[in-house]
């Protein structure tokens, strides 16, 4: 099977192209693909239902071993498209922790980071866009 990223590629029923097109996709495709649903709370607010997930963000697990639980973004992992949450760890047999990797569609975001201007500027546009529109 050729390794290679097509940039044609429409879609496919079949998860073996998925999961290839997946595998193989860029960081910059795959980076698109790390977005979390909002709050209840923050749809309204910010009126959108997802965002790229981001370090520092508030989030609470949906789905899995450690469902319900909240924490901080601590590190989330582009090329394997997946996050690590404080709190939530494994103890391995010689006694450390190490944070569990957690997929972003088993999420949900309850806080936002929102130092940085870009960000907070693309949540305004995407507001101010709603009002128009209604």
């Amino acid at each position: 099977m050729k390794n290679k990223f097509s940039k044609t590629w429409e879609s496919s029923k079949q998860p073996r192209k998925q999961k290839k097109f997946l595998a193989n996709a860029p960081l910059h495709t795959k980076s698109r693909l790390l977005g979390v649903n909002l709050s209840k709370e923050l749809r309204t607010k910010y009126g959108r239902r997802n965002i790229t997930i981001r370090k520092g963000d508030k989030v609470k697990v949906l789905r899995g071993k450690t469902k319900g639980k909240v924490g901080k973004i601590d590190r989330v992992s582009i090329k394997k498209s997946r996050v690590y949450v404080e709190g939530i760890d494994v103890v391995k047999k010689d006694g450390t922790k190490r944070l569990v990797p957690i997929h972003p569609s088993n999420l949900s975001i309850l806080e936002l980071r929102l130092d940085d201007k870009k960000r907070v500027q693309s949540l305004e546009k995407k507001k101010e866009g709603e009002k128009k529109d209604g």
